[in-house]
């Protein structure tokens, strides 16, 4: 389960595991979701959600990855982790074939309380794993031809991004993170959500230089991403929280997952 920290700006972070129109994102073997609160030094361990048997496959003779095979080895590790590491809790989804082999929840929820995760009542802060339902976003509208990948993003744009180097900004140049822009982190955080301001505000607002050329040097971009969900956004014809839930999170039957800040009403318990 997905929710959108209300104490960053809606497009710094985007979304887990997404698979929609004839796009495929097979993602996630193993899916780690951090609680941001303190550790206990005893963890309760949920049980798994699904088992299978350690046959060895048919056609190489190799053993067949099974619940019992990843559980034996995550019930050895995944406490220690969030021991060393410092973290309350987590989740662990491993999907097979399409299809949850494994999910299992580590420590606690709420550790004044003993309240401890579980894969399907826990609420996670994604981070940057939530920019894979942009890139997904952006795809859909790709095939649909709305989108192009090599065209100047500015052409998408009510405002234009600074012509400082010599090649235009892509969205691969983007989604590749290649785009050239300096990370910046200037109220990617607030202390209320009532500083939220739209996306289309905020990015207008933060322009980061361009220091490489696009296209050529790797350099990690949130204000990038957030360039991406705002075209999404103005080609699509929705709010970029209303077209994630329309055309991911409610096809993929994802009820417990947000983007919106602060939680809805129905999420927020």
């Amino acid at each position: 389960m997905i929710q959108d920290s209300p104490i960053r700006h809606p497009h710094s972070i985007a979304r887990s595991l997404a698979r929609c129109s004839s796009i495929a994102f097979l993602v996630i073997l193993l899916c780690f979701g951090l609680t941001a609160q303190a550790p206990a030094p005893a963890a309760p361990v949920k049980k798994a959600l699904a088992a299978g048997s350690s046959a060895p496959t048919q056609a190489t003779g190799a053993p067949e990855m099974t619940a019992p095979d990843v559980a034996a080895f995550l019930d050895g590790v995944m406490p220690l982790q969030l021991a060393r590491e410092d973290i309350a809790g987590a989740v662990v989804l491993v999907v097979k074939d399409s299809k949850v082999l494994y999910s299992q929840g580590y420590g606690y929820a709420d550790v004044g309380k003993k309240t401890p995760v579980t894969p399907d009542g826990t609420l996670f802060r994604p981070g940057s794993v939530s920019k894979l339902f942009t890139w997904t976003a952006v795809m859909q509208l790709v095939e649909q031809g709305k989108l192009d990948l090599d065209r100047d993003v500015n052409d998408y744009l009510d405002f234009k991004i600074p012509a400082t180097q010599p090649k235009p900004i892509t969205l691969r140049n983007i989604m590749t993170h290649t785009s050239g822009f300096e990370e910046t982190v200037k109220d990617m955080w607030l202390a209320r959500p009532s500083d939220i301001v739209p996306i289309g505000d905020y990015i207008k607002a933060h322009i980061p230089e361009r220091i490489f050329p696009p296209g050529v040097t790797p350099a990690y971009s949130n204000y990038a991403t957030t360039v991406a969900g705002y075209i999404v956004q103005r080609v699509s014809g929705e709010p970029f929280d209303d077209y994630i839930e329309h055309h991911i999170l409610g096809p993929l039957g994802m009820q417990h997952s947000t983007f919106r800040q602060p939680l809805p009403d129905n999420l927020s318990p």
